[in-house]
């Protein structure tokens, strides 16, 4: 199964600090948000599955070494995974490190179905700034259009904006991009001035609240294809209304 089947999430909180619960909670979120699931397996360095008959504690012992490794549903015909990885702070916006945690997911229809609930899930268990899930395809397109870089395209593709490099954003709390499901922490809507009842009443209309305070919100409701007009005219007129996204503006 290639990226482009299947559905990424990223989401981005503060650096693991040592005894830290966050990456637990995580991966309980992703089990409850999709039926049936158990994120009870490891992969060794030849690529063999390993199951982790004790899987909480092992991963807890990995936090107190300031690790968040990969654990998986052991199933490589219907590959689940998890991980964390570590963003310096050179690398982050406002020099600050970050925690990114980062998930795949088949794209198929049962989990399109509970892709916005694995997202709240792992985000709000993570305590997450902002975060998003899309298809592999868009995020391919959202690194041609994060740069300036060495290589790429010259300019973003589909005549959608370009986006700084995470380390030219200002703010940790301000989004690097969009996505077709985006989780937006009540501190990241506020960065970016969302909702405003005047001006995101169809957003408003695919979003949810969380019990954070956060927001889980929409663009489409099938997942984002950038080959279908309707679909790449949303992502450009969201992209309109939050220009602070990707460090285009100040707040």
């Amino acid at each position: 199964m290639t990226t482009r089947n299947r559905l990424v999430l990223n989401v981005y909180a503060s650096e693991l600090i040592g005894n830290d619960g966050r990456p637990l909670a995580a991966v309980h979120g992703l089990e409850r948000a999709v039926p049936g699931l158990s994120m009870a397996w490891k992969v060794s360095k030849d690529g063999q599955l390993i199951a982790l008959p004790k899987r909480d504690s092992w991963l807890a012992e990995a936090v107190a070494l300031g690790e968040f490794p990969l654990v998986c549903n052991g199933d490589e015909s219907y590959p689940v995974t998890i991980v964390g990885r570590h963003q310096l702070a050179s690398e982050s916006p406002g020099g600050q490190p970050q925690l990114q945690v980062h998930a795949k997911l088949p794209q198929d229809t049962a989990a399109v179905a509970v892709a916005a609930d694995v997202l709240e899930q792992v985000a709000e268990g993570i305590r997450a700034l902002w975060g998003l899930v899309a298809p592999g395809g868009v995020m391919e397109v959202i690194a041609d259009q994060t740069g300036p870089k060495l290589y790429g395209p010259g300019k973003p593709p589909l005549g959608l904006p370009a986006l700084k490099m995470p380390w030219n954003i200002r703010s940790p709390e301000t989004p690097r991009h969009l996505g077709w499901l985006n989780y937006w922490s009540d501190a990241a809507a506020k960065a970016i001035g969302f909702p405003d009842p005047a001006r995101d009443t169809e957003l408003l209309s695919r979003a949810r609240r969380t019990a954070t305070g956060g927001w889980v919100v929409r663009l489409t409701d099938a997942p984002l294809d950038l080959d279908n007009p309707a679909h790449l005219d949303a992502l450009k007129r969201a992209y309109e209304r939050f220009p602070e996204i990707g460090g285009r503006s100040a707040p």
